[in-house]
């Protein structure tokens, strides 16, 4: 497998190649230490020493990267080097390059011909981006082809290689009527350029009332005949039988004529190809070797490659996603004819058409897609990855948009991806995760940051509220969408954006870079969401129970019984797995885990199919497995009626009783149990002695994801829910919560900050064997990141030091003094020790929290400049003695830009090295950065703007300054209104309530005198 980062020290092979391919430039070797966490504001604790170097400062390969949208290769290389270094410069790890230019609506002016994907001047953009790359230490991602899904030029619609359809026609014919004519033509006529399609059938059936739907014809599927050998030149003569109606069914293959989204592309223009062919992927591949994959091309991604990569599968077709190999695959995978089944199959415009009796109906349509998906496995995704590898480059791909098993793709993927736009909620990541884990990857991808119509207004708080579920739903990878090429024809300010304006209106998802205000700060966000995959990329995933679903569907919206309403908000972690997963080598059980060595899911739960009315049905080879896990010590619990379960397919001779056979044989196991109701399951759990590694014994909106490593357990904590769209919103948590450690007898918890890099111990909490149990209180959105592990495993130098079990101190923590216990208020404060002595700490006055009234705002309002790409910064200064929104002021209701807010707060003459202050800034939008007497402070959490401003802080006067970045829509209204004139105004700037809030600490005296 190709390797992206070196796990032990040394140089990597990609290092190597990148120092030979640029001349005097130095490869320098990434060392990881994995383990990690996050934590609350500080004075001046002990800081990380350098066995966390891989948390504080985290490498590149683990770091976001940003989808990089091109008009084709209408594009510079020196400006494609410009933007390498803006990425760089940011704090991102690599950026993928994506031809997409949906605002663009005039294509003749983009020249495809000269400047198409794939051409010439393309070619010598992708050079200078993996030229500049190797550099600056990224990696560059290269779609398979432009725009999506996958094609490329040369492909005509009639040829094999090109996307295919199977469409229908038909017609009715009463009892003992006869049909004298052609063959029923297709419902839908073939798209443009397609001119072949061939007849594959004719077939007769007789209407049957009673298997009719609301929207499908009923059809008697032992009425079925198949008329093909009676056609002539002249067309078709059948007589119907006198009983009841009938219906004359054709079905055509043909091409589907799709092109990739917002084409074309290039000249010719690309075709979507067959991705269920080996003809459709070679037609790919083929075009990258012979027409794309120069010398120069292939050392450069050696070099500094990362993935190929592949969007959401979204084949369009008026009829039934097709290949001209179908019938023969059907036929080997159920050993029966495909034929018979197509009247319950066709579609049109995605809706089925006829339908036989329910349960038949239900197990062809599982046996067809079942199909599909393995040619699509096979042929495609196995295909392209195996082609990826031979050119030093993975395969990473969001592997839905068909009905096939994404599970299933997941674990063939090097890396698959999800999307905060497409995903209802996060058992959609929970199903690629599945996948992701029992294959033994480690990189879960996310399409981030796509909003419907919040082009130019997007703020990173919502972007980080969205990534603070997936990410304890698996996802340890984001990919920003995204960063648009500074120009492109039809483009005003702020420069080119890939999706805005989109069809007329703001589009999708924000265009970051220099042109947002916001940029300058944004290497705070790329470091906490690069320390947030550093931790979470770390060893292996630990889930508590693994589901099994029998359709490996996902971007479904679609979650698991109980787990998903009722476990998850108790602290469980579930992942789903499919069939296919069941034959991978890690599927074994050992000590009662399956898959022992990660995820080491502690049950298996198994419930009716979903997609299917919930019906309990199980492959009767899955079920030989499932019985055999159970068998080597696995708990496993059924929802349902699975005494009497089916098969998902349709059953061969006697496979029903079979099936039968060995769920009687499952369910007398001791450690095995059946429940009626979903209410019922976590009783059953419980009474099978499996407790999840996360509790709490509230309900709470608490999300959590669990990693394990030879040195220590991270857990990453958010106030999250399991779908944005849920409603109420999210409301602050603050609750105990009691971790599992996996190993290491002396374990203790540590706080890693995302935000800072820092890592401090816990100063207060309880343990309880192989529990640790401690409050957490977060924010709407926030995260908190713990690492349970040996004592100075982050270079603190507290030992075995007591800790504190409880204390009337508002917060105990240890800082560089040792054990410190802190305080709002003057007094004498007890403080009970692990080892058993209660402890009296008495603390000096404390001043009380200043609110300042008073601000001096310095305003750089961003304008358009005489140029799409230029940006003219009109400056404007004004003193507020109320904090509110920009929208609020009438200087700057229209505004966009930084504002720079001053102010000074006299401390007593008594402040001392005892005394610090938390900045509480209240409502901002959208990012900032906090200087106290012209230090700044560190980063802060975004979600939670609280700064610990104490070592800044001296006595007498202190000056403050706040610096603020907006989005851009509150310009953009009046500057493009034909675009943006319809959105509100937007909250920017610093809202406030602004308050310094004094503190006092003292070291705990943890010996006796």
């Amino acid at each position: 497998m190709h390797e992206l980062v070196s796990q032990r020290g040394g140089m990597s092979r990609r290092a190597v190649l990148a120092a030979a391919v640029t001349a005097g430039v130095t490869a320098t070797a990434v060392t990881a230490s994995p383990g990690a966490t996050a934590l609350p504001a500080g004075p001046a604790p002990d800081r990380v020493a350098g066995p966390a170097r891989w948390f504080t400062d985290p490498a590149r390969p683990v770091r976001p990267k940003v989808r990089w949208w091109w008009p084709d290769g209408l594009v510079d290389p020196d400006e494609v080097a410009r933007e390498i270094d803006q990425i760089a410069d940011a704090g991102f790890g690599g950026a993928e390059i994506a031809a997409v230019h949906h605002s663009i609506r005039d294509k003749s002016l983009l020249d495809t011909a000269h400047h198409g994907w794939g051409s010439g001047p393309w070619r010598d953009g992708v050079e200078a981006a993996l030229r500049r790359a190797v550099r600056r230490g990224l990696t560059v991602d290269l779609t398979l082809g432009p725009s999506w899904p996958v094609a490329v030029p040369g492909v005509t619609p009639d040829d094999e290689a090109a996307a295919k359809e199977l469409a229908h026609g038909y017609t009715s014919l009463a009892g003992g009527a006869t049909y004298r004519g052609p063959v029923p033509a297709p419902v839908h006529e073939a798209a443009s350029g397609v001119h072949a399609q061939r007849l594959l059938a004719v077939q007769a059936a007789r209407v049957d009332p009673a298997n009719s739907t609301r929207k499908e014809t009923g059809l008697a599927a032992d009425s079925i005949r198949d008329l093909t050998d009676t056609v002539t030149e002249d067309g078709l003569t059948w007589t119907a039988p006198e009983d009841g109606e009938w219906v004359l069914i054709s079905y055509w293959q043909r091409g589907s004529g799709q092109q990739p989204e917002s084409g074309p592309h290039s000249a010719p223009a690309a075709l979507v190809v067959d991705h269920l062919s080996p003809a459709g992927t070679t037609a790919v591949t083929g075009y990258w070797e012979h027409h794309v994959l120069t010398g120069s091309l292939r050392r450069l991604l050696e070099a500094a490659g990362g993935a190929f990569f592949e969007d959401s599968v979204e084949l369009e077709s008026q009829g039934l996603v097709w290949t001209a190999r179908l019938p023969e695959a059907f036929e080997q995978r159920t050993g029966r004819p495909l034929l018979p089944c197509l009247p319950a199959l066709v579609l049109d415009d995605s809706d089925q058409v006829f339908a036989f009796e329910a349960q038949l109906t239900r197990q062809i349509r599982h046996d067809f897609w079942a199909t599909v998906s393995d040619l699509f496995n096979r042929h495609h995704v196995g295909a392209l990855r195996d082609w990826a590898h031979s050119l030093g480059m993975t395969l990473r791909a969001q592997p839905y948009g068909l009905q096939t098993d994404a599970i299933a793709t997941a674990a063939i993927l090097d890396i698959a991806e999800g999307e905060s736009l497409g995903f209802k909620n996060l058992d959609d990541y929970r199903c690629l995760a599945g996948g992701r884990d029992m294959a033994g990857h480690t990189v879960l991808s996310c399409e981030a940051g796509a909003y419907n119509g919040s082009a130019s207004g997007t703020t990173w708080d919502r972007v980080l509220r969205t990534m603070g579920g997936a990410y304890a739903a698996g996802v340890n990878q984001t990919v920003m969408h995204g960063f648009s090429y500074a120009s492109a024809p039809e483009a005003q300010w702020p420069g080119f954006a890939a999706f805005s304006p989109y069809n007329g209106a703001p589009g999708y998802g924000e265009s970051w870079g220099p042109r947002q205000p916001t940029w300058q700060h944004v290497a705070d966000v790329s470091g906490y969401l690069g320390r947030v995959h550093a931790v979470l990329q770390s060893g292996t995933a630990r889930a508590d129970v693994a589901v099994f679903r029998q359709t490996g569907y996902t971007a479904t919206g679609i979650g698991a019984s109980w787990f998903t309403s009722t476990g998850v908000p108790l602290g469980w972690t579930h992942q789903f797995l499919s069939g296919p997963l069941l034959d991978l080598p890690n599927a074994t059980v050992s000590g009662g885990r399956l898959a022992p060595d990660g995820p080491a899911y502690k049950a298996l739960f198994v419930e009716g199919d979903f997609f299917h009315g919930s019906t309990p049905t199980l492959a009767l080879a899955d079920a030989r497995k499932i019985l055999g896990y159970a068998q080597a010590g696995l708990p496993v619990v059924l929802l349902g009626a699975f005494d009497r379960a089916l098969t998902p397919g349709v059953p061969a001779a006697g496979e029903t009783e079979r099936l039968r056979e060995v769920l009687t044989r499952l369910l007398a196991l001791p450690h095995v149990v059946r429940v009626a109701e979903k209410t019922a399951v976590g009783d059953a759990l419980a009474g099978l002695g499996v407790t999840p590694d996360v509790r709490h014994s509230v309900p709470s909106t608490l999300l959590n994801a669990h990693r394990a490593t030879a040195e220590a357990d991270y857990y990453y904590l958010v106030n999250g829910k399991h779908a944005e769209t849920v409603k109420p919103p999210v409301a602050a948590i603050d609750h105990d919560v009691t971790l599992r450690r996996t190993h290491g007898r002396d374990a203790v918890p540590y706080l890693l900050d995302p935000w800072t890099g820092r890592a401090v111990r816990v100063g207060r909490y309880t343990r309880d064997g192989r529990d640790v149990t401690f409050r957490v209180a977060l924010r709407p959105g926030q995260t908190l990141v713990v690492a349970l592990g040996r004592p100075g495993l982050f270079g603190d130098r507290h030992g075995n030091r007591p800790h504190a079990l409880s204390s009337e101190a508002d917060e105990v923590l240890f800082t560089a003094r040792g054990l410190t216990v802190r305080a709002g208020a003057a007094g004498t404060y007890r403080t009970r020790l692990s080892r058993g002595r209660t402890v009296t700490t008495t603390l000096p006055a404390v001043p009380g929290p200043v609110e300042p009234d008073r601000w001096r705002v310095e305003v750089e309002d961003w304008r358009p400049g005489d140029r799409p790409t230029r940006t003219e910064k009109v400056r404007r200064t004004l003193t507020l003695d109320t904090l509110l929104p920009w929208s609020s002021i009438p200087e700057l209701e229209d505004c966009a830009g930084i504002g720079r807010y001053r102010t000074t707060v006299t401390l007593p003459g008594d402040w001392s090295s005892d005394h610090g202050a938390l900045l509480e800034l209240g409502e901002v939008g959208d990012t900032f950065r906090v200087s106290v007497n012209g230090r700044d402070a560190d980063p802060a959490d975004r979600l939670n703007p609280v700064v610990d401003v104490g070592p800044l802080l001296r006595r007498g006067p202190n000056t403050i300054e706040i610096e603020v970045a907006t989005p851009l829509v509150n310009r953009l209204r009046v500057s493009r209104p034909e675009v943006f004139g319809g959105l509100a105004r937007q909250k920017y700037g610093l809202v406030g309530p602004v308050r310094l809030v004094p503190y006092a600490q003292q070291a705990v005296r943890t010996r006796p005198n």
